[in-house]
């Protein structure tokens, strides 16, 4: 299709989807953030022909050293990854309950903006803001066209705590195949669960586990056993034409991924197309200006829900 933003041609994939992914996550995770440039790259192969679901695993219930353990990891996958994290130290541990509640609610009440708040909330927890913070919710939740208002009542709804719960059974629950895999597992001996990001695919009767953190070959392999006649994509051949498909600011990493070239050539290049906007220890890209947002505020309800759900000990 043609952008009418950019007027750059776009190749679409319309097709019906062929594989089912079930994407176990957590949005305190830096593994999992620095993994977006991969699942934004399948998105771009494949489009609509894989059909995600998100399940919020909760790193941190109840475990005040995995809170420590997320945020004092973040800088070092910084590194690694080149995604924009901050690595100043935080505040103080953050519980991820809060942010993982009000995805499932948005799930729940508002199917539609699920994704994008799961996105918003990862792009401000990881430039700095704490994931229990009412004010970073509220700011995350206006940035994905939700009310604040709204989700302070959803979040205490008995249907958004028992689907939280169920996220996190599942999340406990390993495939056997993943089992076999136990290096990519975590927690421990008697409660192993997966870590995020981890995937498990699905088509007809035949189901794929990819557990932990995974290069694009593997997850390229597992859609091709599970669906060989899927139509893949090219890799497209400029950083215009990825901004132009996009819905949201991607960064430079993630541009890199999806064209699958040196990440110096693409941020020399989007340097010239697009607008950068700083972001942690790097930065987002669009081809449009976007004033700076509005600062929300978090009305009563959401504070009062938000604090009530912060499981730290």
């Amino acid at each position: 299709m043609w952008s009418r933003r950019s007027r750059v041609r776009v190749p679409s994939l319309t097709l019906l989807a062929s594989v089912a992914i079930t994407h176990f996550t957590d949005p305190a995770c830096p593994f999992a953030f620095s993994a977006e440039p991969i699942r934004q790259r399948l998105r771009w192969h494949y489009g609509a022909q894989l059909a995600w679901r998100n399940v919020m695993i909760v790193l941190t219930a109840g475990d005040r050293q995995e809170a420590e353990r997320l945020a004092g990891g973040a800088p070092t996958l910084q590194r690694l990854y080149g995604m924009p994290i901050d690595p100043a130290p935080r505040a103080r541990p953050a519980s991820s309950e809060p942010a993982c509640r009000a995805v499932v609610a948005a799930r729940l009440f508002a199917p539609h903006a699920e994704a994008a708040l799961l996105r918003r909330l990862c792009v401000l927890g990881m430039a700095g803001a704490l994931f229990d913070d009412a004010e970073m919710i509220a700011q995350a939740l206006a940035e994905a066209g939700i009310e604040p208002d709204e989700m302070g009542e959803w979040l205490t709804n008995a249907r958004v705590t028992d689907a939280l719960n169920e996220d996190m059974r599942r999340a406990r629950s390993p495939s056997q195949a993943a089992h076999a895999l136990g290096h990519k597992l975590s927690g421990p001996p008697g409660g192993r669960r997966y870590s995020a990001p981890s995937y498990e695919l699905s088509s007809d009767d035949a189901s794929f586990s990819l557990p932990g953190f995974n290069p694009i070959e593997a997850y390229d392999a597992a859609i091709a056993n599970l669906a060989p006649d899927i139509d893949r994509r090219p890799s497209p051949t400029s950083a215009r034409a990825v901004l132009a498909w996009a819905s949201e600011p991607l960064a430079t990493a993630e541009v890199a991924m999806i064209m699958n070239a040196d990440i110096a050539a693409v941020h020399a290049e989007l340097a010239r197309v697009a607008v950068c906007l700083p972001a942690g220890a790097d930065a987002y890209w669009s081809l449009d200006e976007r004033p700076p947002s509005e600062r929300a505020q978090a009305p009563p309800a959401l504070v009062r829900a938000v604090a009530a759900s912060r499981e730290l000990p």
